[in-house]
């Protein structure tokens, strides 16, 4: 049903600058495939020590390496650093400190095609970042069919089958000033002990609704409509109404869906003619709010009434 994603991806130069504060100093082979969350530092590999070098992992080069490679004559550098490149296709090379590139490091980046880039933060703060960004970038992923929604700060998923009513529904929850996240297709990452949901860059603020074809939501009912990504916290499944099915009106029941590991609360909420489910969906994102605060007001009411 869920289809889980490997964790590797594609990112072009441009947004990888952009997203890192980088700039950029030759572009080679265009794109930067990541697949490694961890960072290395050459030191050892230009020292002349190669077991345990991992060519997928992002090149950070600090003034230690720099400095290590000045200390040698323009042929000797040359020899180490093509050695290096030679080991495999590093994904790129990033120069902390605003360091200057040395030419025969640039010759064989472009003989290898491996780009390079540049910064003027401390090394350790670079290497800080890359791993933050490179632990969104590359954490266990899935695709759920259903809308994610931002609704009175709480991220809500609405799933269930497809003419049930869930684009409909989201709607009118945008009409009331909630947020768009993701339709149809919401991609979710786990990061740490998260849920992070989004859209497929593709069909980012599209909707579909049935009878009326495709809108832009962000052009229809302006930017402050949607949003990037979300935490995923509430899970509310939405299905027609079934006379034989007994549904939980206290509120007691703890029912949750297991997204990658993660126990998410779960509701499944009854859909018949005349119920308002944007209000219901509302209520359940403040009354959501109100338990991750410690306050359940079904726990609340049974306590008062075992007291009686």
């Amino acid at each position: 049903m869920k289809e889980i994603i490997m964790p590797r991806e594609t990112v072009m130069l441009d947004k990888f600058a952009d997203d890192l504060g980088l700039q950029m100093l030759f572009a080679g082979r265009g794109i930067i495939t990541l697949s490694s969350m961890s960072v290395d530092r050459p030191g050892l590999r230009l020292a002349g020590f190669y077991n345990y070098f991992d060519t997928e992992r992002i090149m950070v080069m600090g003034l230690t390496e720099h400095e290590y490679l000045r200390s040698f004559s323009m042929e000797e550098r040359k020899e180490k650093i093509e050695k290096m490149f030679a080991c495999g296709e590093i994904p790129c090379i990033i120069f902390s400190r605003d360091l200057p590139v040395l030419p025969e490091f640039m010759e064989c980046a472009r003989a290898a095609g491996c780009p390079v880039f540049r910064t003027g933060k401390m090394t350790t703060s670079l290497i800080g970042d890359l791993f933050t960004y490179l632990n969104r970038m590359l954490a266990p992923s899935t695709s759920v069919h259903g809308v994610l929604m931002d609704v009175n700060g709480v991220g809500i998923m609405l799933t269930g089958n497809s003419g049930v009513g869930k684009s409909e529904t989201a709607m009118e929850l945008i009409k009331r000033g909630h947020r768009l996240v993701a339709d149809d297709s919401v991609i979710i990452k786990r990061v740490e002990n998260e849920l992070i949901g989004t859209a497929p860059e593709r069909i980012r603020y599209f909707m579909e609704l049935r009878g009326i074809g495709i809108i832009n939501v962000k052009n229809m009912y302006g930017s402050g409509s949607v949003l990037n990504e979300k935490t995923v916290e509430l899970v509310m499944e939405m299905e027609p109404w079934r006379r034989d099915k007994e549904y939980d009106r206290i509120g007691g029941e703890e029912n949750v869906e297991e997204i990658l590991g993660l126990a998410i609360p779960k509701l499944t909420i009854p859909v018949s003619p005349g119920r308002n489910l944007a209000i219901l969906i509302e209520v359940a994102a403040r009354n959501q709010r109100l338990k991750n605060m410690g306050y359940d007001a079904s726990q609340e009411l049974i306590q008062r009434t075992i007291g009686r």
